[in-house]
């Protein structure tokens, strides 16, 4: 069966198509500067990572507009302080020892979430994580919107550990697993 469209009709759906770009990270070798490259000549357009993306210990400063990554993502021991455009990670995160002061827009999170040494005060956004939440050793004072971890939350050396009880956190964020205070 064949379809006939306007011109007009087709631009539109080119553009759908072109809305977010799903790049498959392995292609660029893990180089995050010619993967910045390749989207530059673009014009800096939403992207996706399909795969992992590894930046731990890198320098990088800033996401773009990476709106997911449907595997790992890992940025220990980095100075970015904001996750900026990013919504979804569907592994592991882990921003263990990083400079992170914002989640950005990130609702949710399928593996674990790795935020223990960081500079982390809120998790604004986020609603879910599917496996652990580490805030150890952080500043945290708010759960912002979290409604569900779907593992143990771990909570030592924080200011919510001294502020709530153990019912009064599970309470405010249905927690799979256990609650460490």
């Amino acid at each position: 069966m064949k379809y006939i469209i306007t011109e007009r009709q087709y631009r539109l759906l080119s553009e759908q198509e072109e809305e977010i770009l799903t790049i498959p990270y392995a292609h660029f070798d893990g180089d995050w500067d010619m993967l910045q490259v390749f989207l530059k000549r673009r014009n800096n357009p939403p992207y996706k990572i399909s795969g992992n993306l590894e930046l731990s210990h890198s320098s990088i400063e800033s996401l773009g507009n990476l709106k997911s990554v449907d595997g790992n993502l890992y940025l220990r021991s980095t100075p970015i302080k904001s996750l900026g455009n990013l919504e979804s990670v569907g592994g592991d995160l882990d921003l263990d020892e990083s400079s992170i002061e914002s989640l950005g827009n990130l609702e949710s999170v399928g593996g674990n979430l790795d935020l223990d040494e960081s500079s982390i005060e809120s998790l604004g956004n986020l609603e879910s994580v599917g496996g652990n939440l580490y805030l150890n050793r952080t500043q945290i004072k708010s759960l912002g919107n979290l409604k569900s971890v779907g593992g143990s939350l771990f909570l030592y050396r924080t200011q919510i550990s001294e502020k709530y009880t153990e019912e009064e956190i599970r309470s405010m964020v249905n927690v799979g697993g256990k609650v460490y205070l």
